[in-house]
């Protein structure tokens, strides 16, 4: 299987919108929808809340004008919507008769609450930016298809780690919203363990570092950096770096062009909130809540969430329409970052969108 470099994806991060349309497809189309006055969990209330999207194709709706072809995808921590236009995710599952298809469905990539372009700390308000959750993230969402795109229902909520936690968060929360729900690398529990430990290190990589000032820096304090050093690290893959970077200065190599693509951008207030968000995180205690279908989807090389914790073997079974699916490792696999590679997925996707009610 062809491997695509980080060059090559900073490289397409960086191209325009239209320019990453999928060939013969509908293109993207960006947007932005403002929520005023948007109350957060923790009771802070900010005057203006931008959540920035990309749609692709046109939505369906039936005779009663419910949407019908809906399908809303959540990107990971510190990503966006955009990232799922790369080829190797909208070119396996967008073009013409793949699984989600844009001109069968309506697809929604929103840039999550202090994520892409959407509200964020570095806007201006700096760590005076309210403490979001993903309780927070969520509602926006779902405020961003009712009130901003009036979606009334989907078909699909799929998300990728960040993402996938949203998911399992959106099929508690409004289990009635879609028909169906896909959550890739991510476990319906309680961060802790070794995953809460590199949060709280990332955290503290930035709080601890005097260049922080509280958040009030004029540069970007030197912390970012540490912290993006355990981000390389949570997402790593022992057998796929081995075979990236066989030798000591091929290493070398392989860990710069992951600092500075990571470091490109990145801002250290933005970066903490996007971990502090996961704090609240626990779907555990609600999954006889869940009524639709679930697909869960996660990897046996995912450092973020090791099989060998047995956490989803303990959890599934109180999802009453649940299948959970754990992909094997191999040369060719990228660890939790596999989540953006529905190659190695694809076919469960397919199985479980054919048995979802007909619309």
């Amino acid at each position: 299987m062809r491997r695509i470099s980080l060059a090559w994806i900073a490289l397409v991060l960086a191209l325009p919108v239209a320019a990453l349309a999928a060939p013969e497809g509908p293109e993207p189309v960006a947007g932005d929808f403002v929520i005023h006055d948007f109350r957060f969990a923790s009771g802070d209330q900010l005057a203006e809340l931008k959540l920035h999207y990309i749609t692709i194709g046109q939505p369906r709706r039936d005779a009663s004008g419910r949407v019908q072809n809906g399908v809303l995808i959540l990107h990971g921590t510190t990503g966006s919507g955009r990232q799922f236009l790369s080829p190797n995710f909208a070119g396996v599952l967008f073009g013409p008769g793949q699984l989600l298809d844009a001109n069968r469905y309506f697809l929604i990539l929103p840039d999550g609450i202090g994520h892409g372009a959407s509200s964020k700390p570095s806007d201006g308000l700096h760590a005076r930016f309210p403490r979001y959750t993903y309780d927070d993230m969520v509602s926006a969402q779902h405020r961003l298809l009712t009130e901003g795109l009036h979606v009334d229902h989907l078909r699909l909520v799929m998300g990728t780690s960040m993402g996938g936690m949203h998911s399992w968060v959106w099929a508690e929360t409004f289990p009635d919203f879609a028909d169906g729900f896909v959550p890739l690398a991510a476990v319906p529990t309680q961060i802790a363990g070794r995953n809460r430990v590199m949060r709280k290190m990332i955290l503290d990589d930035i709080r601890n570092d005097p260049e922080w000032k509280g958040g009030d820096y004029s540069s970007q304090p030197r912390g970012l950096e540490s912290a993006v050093q355990v981000l390389v690290i949570m997402t790593s893959a022992p057998l796929p770096w081995q075979i990236a970077a066989p030798t000591r200065d091929q290493a070398d190599q392989f860990l710069a062009i992951q600092m500075k693509t990571r470091l490109t951008g990145a801002d250290a207030n933005n970066f903490l909130y996007a971990f502090d968000a996961s704090r609240e995180y626990d779907p555990s205690v609600g999954l006889d809540k869940i009524t639709g279908p679930l697909l869960a989807i996660n990897f046996a090389d995912d450092v973020i969430n090791p099989p060998e914790l047995q956490l989803m073997e303990k959890l599934m079974p109180k999802v009453r329409q649940g299948r959970y699916v754990l992909i094997p490792a191999g040369p060719d696999t990228h660890g939790h970052g596999t989540h953006s590679w529905p190659v190695f997925w694809q076919q469960y996707l397919k199985e479980f969108l054919e048995k979802l009610p007909e619309k």
